[in-house]
C-alpha cells in the first residue's frame, strides 16, 4: 500500500475508532486523541503536535489529554534535557484490561440488582430483560478467571 494511501486509512480508522469510543462515554476529541495514540506510527505526541495534527483548538486538547489521564488511558513522558511532554497511550497486560472489564461488570450487575429489587412488580418485562442480562454478566465473570489461566497457559 502507498504512503498517501496508508496514511488516509489511518485517518478514516482514528475517525471510526473515535466514534466507536463516543458510544462508549467519550466526549469527541478525547475520542479522537486516543485514535491516533493507538492508530498512528508515531507512539508519542508532544501537545503541538497534537493540536496540529488534529486540528482543533489548544484548550480542547489540553483539556482532553487531562480527561484522559484522569482515567488512565494516556500517560505522558518526559526526556532529560527536553522539557516537552509526550504523549501516549499506557500500555500494560491483557489482565489489567480484563480486571477493569471485570469490575464495571460487577457494579453493573449491582446497579442492575437494585433496579429489579425495587420494581413493583419483579416479573414484569423489563424485569425479567433484567435478570436474564445478569445471568449472562453472571456467567461471564464466573468463566473469567477460567479463561485468564487459559490464556496464559497458550501464550
Amino acid at each position: 500500500m502507498e504512503e498517501p494511501e496508508r496514511l488516509k486509512k489511518q485517518k478514516e480508522l482514528i475517525e471510526y475508532i473515535g466514534r466507536q469510543n463516543e458510544r462508549e462515554g467519550f466526549q469527541p476529541v478525547p475520542a479522537r486523541i486516543m485514535g491516533l495514540l493507538l492508530v498512528m506510527d508515531k507512539e508519542e505526541y508532544t501537545f503541538e503536535e497534537i493540536v496540529e495534527e488534529m486540528q482543533i483548538s489548544k484548550s480542547s486538547v489540553s483539556t482532553a489529554l487531562k480527561n484522559l489521564e484522569i482515567r488512565g488511558i494516556i500517560e505522558y513522558v518526559t526526556y532529560p534535557g527536553d522539557r516537552k511532554r509526550y504523549f501516549r497511550a499506557i500500555s500494560g497486560e491483557i489482565d489489567t484490561f480484563i480486571n477493569e472489564v471485570e469490575t464495571k461488570m460487577i457494579k453493573n450487575l449491582a446497579t442492575i440488582n437494585q433496579i429489579i429489587e425495587l420494581k413493583k412488580d419483579p416479573n414484569s418485562r423489563s424485569a425479567m430483560f433484567l435478570k436474564s442480562i445478569m445471568t449472562g454478566m453472571d456467567f461471564f465473570i464466573r468463566k473469567l478467571d477460567e479463561l485468564k489461566t487459559e490464556y496464559k497457559k497458550d501464550r
